[in-house]
């Protein structure tokens, strides 16, 4: 088979091309948000949100709802949840973190175990990007639209509450709304990457890339096109690997993306572990 073959028969699919389609504007948006949640610190924070919306996809279906607005309302109520138990009580927002999403993702699981459904209700938890459909597609579109157009709009105000929250304070930003603002896009970015990856590896697609580009340059305005590239890049890797292998779609975009952090990791210019041990040697 010839190059060419390779690449064009996959596209003659419909389905292949909307999996390709989705699982890219999925990759991108999550790598644009990944930059700030790796500065800010709040990988924890997206493992949770990402593991809370279960319950609400399960009840979005119980009632005939869209699933998106399932995902939304937990997502946000989450969030909710973990600033009252961190402001109202002795409990750190790790453990407030731990507590909310855990509960919730298992909610969500006790609701799947007892709602009859002709519908596979474990796609929600490992994704199914094979069975997006033209209107799944136009909703995930629309969504990840608004979260890129909200960012890109709030970005200097973002990037400085990353950076500085005090000095964002003394400027006459509020730290607390842009934190608010943020962990709102979280949860919309995670609606947009549930079909993709499903609710258990959506943390990965909103870390990995961020973390991958931050070994890779010092500055933030280049981590906002490095990561979003090289997700894209990964996901269109990934959609092509699965395919031909025959194997979960979801779980390979990720995997391909741990591969390419891992080769970051070691070989990066200037981050790289093996680059930092060889100018090591050089210099001793």
């Amino acid at each position: 088979m010839n190059p060419l073959d390779f690449l064009l028969e996959p596209l003659q699919y419909e389905f292949m091309v909307r999996a390709l389609v989705t699982t890219v504007i999925a990759a991108v948006v999550c790598a644009v948000l990944s930059c700030w949640l790796v500065l800010v610190g709040w990988s924890l924070m997206g493992d949770a949100v990402s593991h809370a919306v279960l319950p609400g996809v399960v009840l979005a279906y119980i009632v005939g709802a869209p699933f998106a607005l399932g995902a939304l309302v937990f997502g946000l109520l989450a969030v909710t949840l973990i600033g009252a138990i961190r402001g109202t009580s002795r409990i750190k927002e790790d453990a407030a973190i731990g507590i909310v999403f855990t509960t919730l993702f298992a909610l969500g699981l006790v609701l799947i175990s007892v709602t009859p459904s002709q519908t596979d209700l474990n796609h929600i938890i490992f994704g199914n990007i094979l069975g997006v459909s033209t209107s799944d597609l136009i909703q995930i579109g629309i969504l990840a639209a608004v979260a890129l157009a909200v960012l890109l709009i709030k970005r200097r105000d973002l990037t400085l509450f990353a950076f500085d929250p005090t000095h964002a304070f003394a400027i006459g930003l509020s730290p607390r709304r842009l934190s608010a603002l943020l962990l709102g896009i979280l949860a919309l970015t995670c609606v947009v990457a549930l079909q993709v990856v499903g609710v258990v590896l959506v943390v990965a697609m909103l870390i990995i890339p961020g973390a991958t580009a931050h070994l890779l340059t010092d500055r933030f305005g280049r981590m906002l096109w490095m990561a979003p590239l090289l997700s894209a890049g990964c996901a269109v890797v990934g959609i092509y690997i699965s395919y031909w292998a025959d194997a979960a779609s979801g779980g390979l975009v990720v995997v391909v993306q741990g591969a390419l952090f891992a080769l970051v990791y070691l070989f990066s210019p200037r981050q790289g572990l093996v680059t930092r041990m060889r100018r090591h040697t050089v210099t001793a």
